[in-house]
């Protein structure tokens, strides 16, 4: 036996040794629901796509129930600059006038959805795991209202309601055609979810994805909800990333200041999956390749993880 050989076998050994150990964890979530929130800036690296549709594909072969909700903001900036058209943000959330709601749900329901779809399905093709691209819009998947925000003025101190346009918030989540799919019995279906919306009189409305992600998670009572962010997880005071907290912990994070920008929406949309009843969310880093894979299968774990108590 070569070198090469004698190190192709050692790998095999240690595969098998992985596999072994991952049991305990495969059986925790064999059947379950895991909801993933997929964005940032991974989402336009296509090596990275593809080995996150790879891992989807291994979830669900491995008994997982993973239903994949999607952002695009890189993508609709993109898009509205070729376009000639400005965006403005309040605390995060993209102003939406009629003609950025069009570019975003182009965007969104169309080219990165079909995209992402198109991958699992790709990774899936000898099990014939296959992706099934969805917005909102979708027999009624999605209802939502239109956003509130104010401001006070800093001046007079009166506050007064800033207008985000056709800016969104779920207000009920029908998981009918989402538990049908994953509930197959002869198919392997994934869904994979936009963020888009309609309120009761019909109107298309951009809803935040994490938000989306959450919503949809409570409505299927989901096992674990996976927020893949661009960082590795929730830092505590002295820097370092937090493995564990639970409802209260975070909400002290927030209101001391530690967890600021990006994270305290994430930390609330977490929050709110956990009391609607899925059991545990995680914020870990998406560009790490097989991430999810390790915060499943493995003791250790890869993020955050925000639990009730």
């Amino acid at each position: 036996m070569n070198e090469n050989e004698r190190q192709s076998e050692e790998r095999s050994w240690a595969t098998a040794k992985t596999l072994a150990e991952a049991l305990p964890f495969i059986q925790i979530y064999d059947r379950e629901t895991v909801v993933i929130k997929y964005g940032g800036h991974a989402m336009g690296e296509s090596a990275v796509a593809r080995q996150f549709a790879a891992d989807v594909v291994l979830l669900k072969l491995m008994g997982v129930n993973p239903v994949v909700v999607h952002g695009g903001g890189p993508q609709i900036s993109a898009m509205l600059d070729k376009a000639g058209v400005k965006s403005s943000f309040v605390d995060g959330l993209r102003v939406t006038d009629p003609a950025t709601m069009e570019v975003a749900e182009m965007v969104l329901s169309g080219a990165v959805n079909k995209e992402i779809a198109h991958w699992i399905t790709m990774a899936g093709k000898e099990a014939d795991v296959r992706g099934v691209g969805l917005s909102g819009k979708d027999a009624g998947l999605l209802t939502v209202e239109k956003t509130r925000r104010t401001r006070r003025d800093p001046d007079s101190m009166i506050e007064h309601e800033v207008d985000l346009g056709f800016v969104g918030e779920p207000t009920k989540v029908d998981p009918k055609l989402i538990a049908g799919l994953i509930a197959s019995e002869t198919e392997d279906w994934v869904p994979v979810i936009a963020p888009i919306g309609v309120a009761e009189d019909g109107q298309t409305y951009n809803v935040n994805a994490d938000t989306v992600a959450g919503a949809v998670a409570g409505s299927l009572n989901a096992k674990r909800m996976l927020l893949l962010t661009d960082v590795a997880g929730v830092k505590g005071p002295d820097g370092e990333i937090i493995r564990q907290m639970t409802l209260e912990e975070a909400q002290v994070l927030i209101d001391t200041g530690v967890a600021t920008g990006g994270m305290i929406p994430k930390l609330e949309t977490a929050m709110a999956a956990v009391r609607d009843g899925v059991e545990a969310v995680v914020i870990l880093d998406g560009r790490r390749p097989h991430a999810m894979l390790v915060e499943l299968f493995t003791e250790f774990g890869a993020g955050t993880l925000v639990k009730a108590s």
